[in-house]
């Protein structure tokens, strides 16, 4: 398996799928550690993932979660969450 080229410079685009600006909104559904459900906004998709902002400050990276909006639904693995005071946002790849 080949290792991600860390020598990139900052900012320089490494996905390997053209990202789509989106919008709309998302529902979620989290079974673990605790059920629940919240709505997210759709920012940007791709074949394989999408990104959405969300209030849910308690997503972990890896968590798995059910979501559905207007490309989509199924299974995702959360790859990464920032939280910025009240805001959050999520990057999901899609199982």
């Amino acid at each position: 398996m080949a290792s991600a080229d860390r020598s990139l410079p900052e900012g320089v685009e490494r996905r390997r799928e053209p990202r789509h600006a989106a919008s709309g909104g998302v529902e979620f559904f989290v079974e673990d550690p605790m059920p629940a459900r919240f709505d997210g906004e759709l920012v940007d998709w791709s074949q394989s993932g999408f990104r959405a902002r969300h209030r849910h400050t308690s997503l972990q990276s890896g968590q798995t979660v059910r979501f559905r909006h207007a490309r989509a639904s199924g299974q995702a693995r959360v790859m990464w969450t920032r939280i910025r005071g009240a805001d959050v946002e999520s990057g999901f790849l899609i199982h």
